[in-house]
């Protein structure tokens, strides 16, 4: 497939919604969905390596999402389970680095560790950087980095003039990471849902009403071409991007 020349974005973030609603509709258990969502995250990690993506991050479990019912956690978590260990594969092959951002603490113990290993072992990897936000909240991230920033005040570390909107993101789970240029929200939803507040001010919105376990390759090229399409400013200014090809598959 030639898609042309595009302006790749840099950093696209996903959020992955639709999962559940397109296992209903096909009277299917939920779980299911989520099932079928996993296989797509792996296929977009690899089509976002091969067309020149250079950071990767997706929504995949949030902080508000230990409400639902017990049946359906303990399923994504048997799921986690299951794809960090496809990941590590998925990773090796495509040059990809693995990287979590959220609170980890809350995960069982396998988990942690299994979340440790996929990035120690793909630490050395130079392709795309796929970075996976679980047990995420913005809220609570900057929480957590300001709770950071408050105890480096106390002991002295920090004067209160030092204080910049750089400094506030070295203290965020993103820090030494681009913000993303691009975000897609899958299903049709049209909020944030509590993800990289910090990140995305100035960040291009693109919303599809395709579920996620529906999304592909095609659909990820037409959100980039609609962000080809965007006039990039910040504060009047205009932002540019440096033109990729994409060649033939």
């Amino acid at each position: 497939m030639t898609t042309g020349t595009l302006q790749i974005p840099r950093h696209v973030a996903i959020i992955l919604d639709g999962n559940g609603r397109w296992a209903q509709a096909r009277n299917l258990p939920r779980k299911m969905g989520h099932v079928e969502g996993c296989k797509v995250v792996e296929q977009t990690v690899e089509d976002a390596a091969r067309i020149g993506i250079e950071y990767l991050t997706v929504y995949a479990f949030s902080t508000e999402n230990w409400k639902r019912s017990e049946d359906e956690v303990s399923a994504l978590m048997q799921l986690f389970r299951y794809y960090m260990k496809r990941l590590l594969k998925v990773a090796t092959a495509n040059n990809v680095r693995v990287k979590m951002i959220g609170d980890r603490t809350r995960f069982d113990a396998d988990i942690i560790e299994g979340i440790y290993r996929l990035e120690q072992d793909t630490k050395d990897n130079t392709g795309l950087t796929f970075v996976i936000a679980v047990n995420y909240g913005a809220r609570d991230e900057m929480r957590r980095a300001m709770t950071r920033l408050a105890e480096d005040a106390a002991a002295g570390k920090i004067r209160p003039e030092e204080v910049s909107e750089s400094l506030i993101s070295g203290y965020l789970d993103t820090r030494q990471m681009p913000d993303p240029d691009l975000l897609i929200r899958t299903s049709g939803e049209m909020r944030l849902s509590n993800f990289l507040l910090w990140q995305l001010a100035y960040t291009e919105i693109y919303v599809t009403d395709i579920f996620w376990p529906d999304f592909n390759k095609q659909e990820l090229i037409k959100a980039i071409e609609v962000y080809n399409k965007r006039d990039r400013r910040f504060g009047g200014v205009k932002q540019a991007n440096a033109k990729c090809t994409e060649g033939k598959e």
